[in-house]
């Protein structure tokens, strides 16, 4: 049997692992218009074009945002005759943005009330 101290360091490691991975995923999601097309493609999949007349922008780099998506797996591509088509690899995704949302606006509205108070202070 394992020593507990070998357990608690392949526990640790294990975690950091998936801290690791939160990382990643986060970094990908860093940018407002990978956000805007994780957004975009909530409602299922989705050909570049359409992504492209939604999120606005070049085409280049729509597909470097793209490709970043997908380095992370976020996304999966399916090809149709000359058209590729997007999808989120899994839709907890959007309800990871939906929490993060949640998480700001509880934020915005703290920081709204402590405005109010110091201008009320005046």
């Amino acid at each position: 049997m394992p020593h507990r101290t070998q357990l608690t360091a392949v526990a640790d490691a294990h975690q950091d692992a998936l801290r690791r991975f939160k990382a990643g995923v986060f970094q990908s999601l860093g940018h407002p218009t990978r956000i805007h097309i994780v957004e975009v493609l909530r409602d299922g999949e989705q050909p570049v074009g359409a992504i492209l007349a939604k999120v606005g922008g070049e085409p280049a780099n729509l597909s470097q945002h793209l490709a970043v998506l997908r380095s992370k797996r976020l996304v999966q591509t399916r090809k149709e005759a000359n058209l590729v088509f997007y999808r989120l690899s899994d839709p907890l995704l959007v309800e990871v943005l939906d929490i993060m949302r949640r998480y700001f606006l509880s934020h915005l509205e703290e920081s709204l009330a402590m405005l109010k108070e110091i201008e009320s202070e005046r």
